[in-house]
């Protein structure tokens, strides 16, 4: 017996983000009242990450060298008892390899453990300009790519939308006094 697909739900916060699910993909939406390249340079880099996790769960970016292109590698040290989701987890390394990468526009990575194979979800942030000094950014994760094995092992999403909702508050906080 196959399952119903669930319907896209939306939502909008107080600060005028958005969030939207479908039964593969979350996303967060807000304007940011800064340019894209600014954005951009904080989204493109691994300490960036560090500095607007929203779910809590991301430590540190060791060795944080540039990512410019598609196949460049950055790790990420996580500790999972944040989500409390699994509780025999806590502190790992992740091995993200970036997927896409369009200078100000676009920065996707998929995350993986090293020495394996990613499962197939990513993550990512879309920039689109709105003028010089503003941008609407959407955060997602989209998981339409995973195997049988991995929809049956973890609960999908990981990270809650609230959790991108929330890096992208801290993005804008960031990015707006920069």
């Amino acid at each position: 017996m196959t399952e119903a697909a669930p319907q896209a739900t939306s939502t909008e916060t107080s600060t005028g983000a958005t969030a939207h699910a479908t039964a593969d993909r979350i996303s967060a939406r807000r304007r940011v009242a800064a340019p894209a390249a600014v954005i951009f340079a904080i989204v493109a880099s691994p300490q960036g990450h560090v500095d607007i996790d929203g779910s809590g769960m991301l430590i540190a970016a060791p060795d944080a060298a540039p990512l410019t292109a598609v196949g460049d590698t950055f790790a990420i040290h996580m500790d999972r008892r944040p989500l409390g989701d699994v509780p025999d987890m806590a502190e790992y390394d992740v091995q993200n390899t970036v997927s896409q990468i369009e200078p100000n526009a676009l920065f996707e990575w998929t995350p993986g453990m090293a020495g394996r194979n990613p499962v197939g979800h990513r993550y990512g942030y879309a920039l689109t300009p709105v003028s010089d000094q503003e941008t609407d950014v959407e955060s997602y994760c989209d998981w339409s790519a995973l195997s049988d094995k991995w929809r049956a092992r973890v609960s999908w999403p990981v990270v809650p939308v609230s959790a991108l909702q929330k890096s992208l508050d801290n993005l804008a906080r960031i990015s707006e006094s920069i």
